[in-house]
Order: C-alpha cells, then sequence, then structure tokens
C-alpha cells in the first residue's frame, strides 16, 4: 500500500504504503554507510562460483496439495512455496541455474571466500504458486505483489485471490488473536494459476553480496529483479505459453509499468493495476513540498469529498455518494484547479468563493481552507476531518478511524487503518506458512523492509527511450513506461480498480493518469475503470472483495484468448 511507518513519513513526504506498500518520497538515493555486524543466520554468505547463496544450501521448496470452493465449485490444487535467485544483471543471472547456483562452465575465478560482500549481488526471491490440478495447458497464470516499496505481499496473499484469507471486521480495529483464517469463497484460482511473490529483502526473500541494496532497491532494479524473477519461474514450470497477467497494488502499480515495458518479447495478456500512482507529483502526502505542481490538491478533492460524505461531516448531505463524486470531479479540473494556477494573482473575491465552495464539498472550516491557502494535503486533511472529537481519519482507508496522538499536531500522526488490521495479517500469514503450506520454520517472515538499517530507495527511474536516472531532474513518473508497453503490445488490456476512499493513492489520481498516457486514442478503449466503496485495500469490505473478484475473474476470462 502506501503506509509504512506512517507517522514519521507525513513529515517527510512518503507516499508509503505499508500494508500494500508505496512509501516513495523523500527516500534516500544511496545505501546507508552503517552495517548491521548482526546477521540472521539465512543472511549469511558465502561464494560459490560468481553467485553469493546461503551458507546452508538454499532452503528446500515445500510443496502440499489443498482445495478451496469458489462459487460452489471446489478446486483442488497444489502450492510450491520456494525460492529462485536472480542476479542483478542480465549477464550475472544468466549464469546461476534454477537451482541458485553457478552453471558449470562459466569460465569465472571465484571471489575470494573471505569476502563474501565482494561477491557480485544476488536476491532470493521467495514466492507461494497456486497450481489447479488437472488443468490444461493454456490455463492462465497471474502474478502479484504488493508494492510499498519495501513491502512483502502478505496483504494479498491472505487478503484478496489466494485459497485462504483472514477475517477482519470491516473499518473497525478488532480485538487481538485469535484471528480467524477461512476458505476464500473468492480465490482467483477458480480462473487462473496465481504466484504471490515477495520483494527482495521482504517476506523470506533475502538479498546478499556486494552493495545488495544498491542493486536491488530502487524503481528500476527493483523491477529488473522482478524481470529476471518471472523468466525463471516461466522456465521452471514450463508456462511460457501460458496466457500471462501481471497484478499490481499500491506501489506494486508503478512496478507493473517497468516490469511490464522490460519485459521484452513477453505480450502480457493483461495488467490489472489496484490503487494505482505512475506519478508521484500527484500524491496528496507531500505537495507541499513540490510548490507550483498543484494538480495533486485537485486530484485529492474527490477522496476528501467521499470521505466527509462517509463521516457526515458535510453541511448538506447529498443523497448518494457517486452523483455528489460526479460533481466534485468536474469542479476539481474546472473553477478549483484554475484557481490553484492563478497562485498569488487568485483574487481575494475568488479565493473567498473558492474556500466556501471547498467547505462545501469537504466539511473542513473556511478560516482552515484559507489559512491553507486553498491547498490541503493528505495528511492534513487526515488530522483535521474529525479534528472536533479528537479523532484521527484513516489514510489508507478513510473509513477508519481513532484517537488523535497529539491533539497539536498539524498534520495524522499515524494511519488508524493500518493500527487496525496489520495484526491480523502477520499472525495468519505466519500460521499460514507454517502449518500448512510447510515453509519457514526456522526463518523470520519479515512484513516489510523498513527496519533494516541499511533501506533505502533509489528513486530515480529511465523510462524507455529517456536520457539516463542520473541526468533527471523530475519527479519519478511511470506513465510513459506503461504507455511504451500499450504501444508495444496493443491487443493487451488493463484494468484500473481502486477506491473511493483511499487517501494514499486517491481514485482521481489514477484516472487522470490514464487520461494523460502518451498513447492513441484509439487505445484508451483498453482500459478499464472499477471504483468501490473501500480504501486502497478493497479487498478488506467482503462484499467490495466478492464484486472484485467478479470483476477481475471476467478480465481474465475476456483477454487470456487475445481478444
Amino acid at each position: 500500500m502506501l503506509m509504512e511507518r506512517f507517522g514519521m513519513s507525513m513529515k517527510r513526504i512518503w507516499i508509503g504504503v505499508f500494508a500494500c506498500g508505496l512509501l516513495l518520497g523523500s527516500v534516500a538515493q544511496g545505501a546507508q554507510d552503517k552495517k548491521d555486524d548482526k546477521k540472521e543466520k539465512d543472511e549469511k554468505v558465502v561464494v560459490k562460483g560468481t553467485a553469493a547463496v546461503a551458507e546452508a544450501e538454499l532452503p528446500p521448496d515445500s510443496t502440499t496439495d489443498g482445495s478451496v470452493t469458489v462459487g460452489g465449485q471446489v478446486i483442488t490444487y497444489k502450492a510450491v512455496a520456494g525460492t529462485l535467485t536472480v542476479g542483478s544483471s542480465d549477464g550475472q543471472d544468466a549464469m546461476i541455474g534454477l537451482d541458485g547456483k553457478m552453471l558449470p562452465g562459466t569460465g569465472e575465478k571465484p571471489p575470494d571466500p573471505e569476502k563474501p560482500d565482494e561477491a557480485p549481488a544476488t536476491a532470493r526471491m521467495f514466492y507461494v504458486a497456486y497450481f489447479k490440478k488437472d488443468a490444461g495447458p493454456g490455463r492462465p497464470i497471474t502474478f502479484m505483489y504488493n508494492g510499498g516499496p519495501g513491502s512483502s505481499t502478505m496483504w494479498l496473499h491472505m487478503g484478496s485471490f489466494g485459497p485462504k484469507r483472514v477475517v477482519t471486521t470491516d473499518a473497525q480495529h478488532d480485538e487481538g488473536a485469535p484471528y480467524k483464517i477461512v476458505n476464500n469463497d473468492y480465490s482467483l484460482l477458480d480462473v487462473s494459476d496465481v504466484v504471490f511473490i515477495d520483494a527482495p529483502g521482504t517476506g523470506f526473500s533475502r538479498i546478499m553480496g556486494k552493495d545488495k541494496e544498491k542493486e536491488f532497491w530502487g524503481v528500476d532494479p527493483d523491477a529488473h529483479a522482478f524481470e529476471r524473477f518471472i523468466r525463471r519461474f516461466l522456465t521452471k514450470y514450463d508456462r511460457w505459453n501460458s496466457p500471462k497477467y501481471l497484478f499490481g497494488e499500491s506501489y506494486g502499480t508503478p512496478r507493473s509499468a517497468v516490469l511490464s515495458a522490460a519485459l521484452e518479447n513477453v505480450d502480457l495478456n493483461g495488467i490489472i493495476l489496484l490503487s494505482q500512482i505512475l506519478s508521484f507529483d500527484n500524491s496528496a502526502d507531500g505537495p507541499k513540498w513540490n510548490p507550483g505542481v498543484d494538480q495533486a490538491y485537485a486530484l485529492a478533492l474527490p477522496t476528501f469529498a467521499a470521505s466527509a460524505f462517509y463521516h457526515h461531516k458535510l453541511p448538506s448531505q447529498p443523497a448518494a455518494l457517486e452523483p455528489f463524486l460526479a460533481e466534485v470531479e468536474q469542479y476539481a479540473l474546472g473553477d478549483y484547479m484554475s484557481a490553484l494556477l492563478l497562485g498569488s494573482e487568485l483574487p481575494e473575491a475568488r479565493k473567498q468563493a473558492v474556500a466556501e465552495k471547498l467547505h462545501g464539498y469537504t466539511g473542513l472550516p473556511v478560516a482552515f481552507l484559507l489559512k491553507s491557502n486553498l491547498r490541503v494535503s493528505g495528511g492534513a486533511f487526515s488530522k483535521n476531518l474529525q479534528l472536533d472529537e479528537e479523532t484521527t481519519t484513516g489514510r489508507l482507508d478513510t473509513r477508519y478511524k481513532g484517537p488523535d496522538l497529539d491533539p497539536t499536531s498539524q498534520e495524522a500522526e499515524y494511519d488508524p487503518q493500518s493500527n487496525s488490521i496489520s495484526s491480523a495479517y502477520t499472525a495468519a500469514l505466519n500460521k499460514y506458512m507454517r502449518t500448512e503450506l510447510k515453509y519457514g520454520s526456522d526463518q523470520t517472515y519479515k512484513p516489510g523492509a523498513y527496519g533494516d538499517s541499511d533501506f533505502t530507495w533509489d528513486s530515480r527511474h529511465q523510462a524507455p527511450g529517456a536520457p539516463v536516472a542520473a541526468e533527471q531532474t523530475n519527479g519519478t513518473n511511470v506513465m510513459p513506461d506503461l504507455a511504451y508497453t500499450m504501444k508495444s503490445n496493443p491487443k493487451m488490456k488493463v484494468m484500473l480498480a481502486g477506491g473511493y476512499y483511499d487517501l494514499a493513492t486517491p481514485f482521481f489520481e489514477g484516472m487522470y493518469e490514464m487520461h494523460h498516457l502518451q498513447i492513441p486514442q484509439k487505445l484508451q478503449a483498453n482500459i478499464s475503470y472499477h471504483y468501490y466503496e473501500s480504501g486502497h485495500m478493497v479487498y478488506v469490505n467482503e462484499q467490495v472483495l466478492k464484486q472484485f473478484h467478479t470483476d477481475v475473474a471476467a478480465f481474465i476470462r475476456g483477454t487470456e484468448n487475445g481478444k
């Protein structure tokens, strides 16, 4: 999502997503010098050939059998929990076998065994793949991942389309364990095999070797790691001729854009983008640090309005949500945006009129809106919407709320939605992984990489045909990558999905980005839009999950034959 370490991040322009992962913003672009001398046993490395591998042999894959009932249909499946090792460059990757060891005859001189950190960096990427038994050779396969950047994929795994899901009370903070893990009536296994992938350095995935953080923690290195993983997976399981789909949530959406362009000669049938942000100039988290680029305020306004509608904070409550949002969207890109573009030249009378209009759409006081110069960040909205009740509004899902941590702060210090569900997902994943999938009994599952002293993220990116990343000065924007993929593969379809109550990646932002892709007008017909009365993680609402499954299943059925 976009919420990791939210309390501190609101003051550091993060787009963080702890649950599903979008944490970009003011993330440092170099690896920290500080190193942790106490490494877990499974993170120690020795050198064999030119690849760093685990001190002990790679943990063996675990294969188990199971069944799930979807729509009254019993689906039996094989689950494989395991790892694939990828290199940090194409050349190095080509010399590593599927077992994670160097292929014979590479001719490379082994590095000094006493200096394992001088070995080329590799990533041991963990995944859980679910294969329907007795399926035909043309069965689709969907690769799924959360974002962060720096988040594992336990959220999608235990909440969306796996065979099991953890039950949480929608828009509430439940009591502690035990949590309920149930058959997932909405698993995607009725239409596709699914593969849940943990990003390098998260979950059971580990990175090792020289400059490992630099080689895997950044927009482009991350996408190439996933690209190499997918190619290896298709080879290992003989799925090259299967219909292929990418499914990314939050930071997983920019990853999907870059990854799709990197998967040269792998035509995808479709891409599902959940809670999208492709241009970080559009983030509602830190537009005040990006003066002169005002569109983020306008794109967040419909989410402000939806949230105020939900909490009954509007001076006049509309009869229905969606017609109200249509009105707000028109105002956002019309009178509101034109007023913002005038800057200091905006006449005082018009400024007053805009503030009064915004009050009608957000419930925020006119005086506050004027003091904010008509520009309200996501964190300020979360803090002030229910300020009279000493309540902080959720970020990933504004339907959630919790007590203020500091009544005097200007912005929210934490995300009540994250606090409400994180414990349930963490407990469920750890129990399910060890008791049912029979994997990881002696390993630590890392929900995210944020606690690592060395965690940084290089947000520079080189789009296809663009100048090298080091020569660019604009904010991270991967819209050109998705446009490149759509033009290179004009039969591919894209499904955009999101929640009306998502303040981490506002739904109107995703619409805006899609309508500004550099693609021929006729390719706009390849994009479909699906929005729900939920937040960033649309699947925490069971009724929304049911509809979301219906929509994604229909998308796959409609595209698996290249239609």
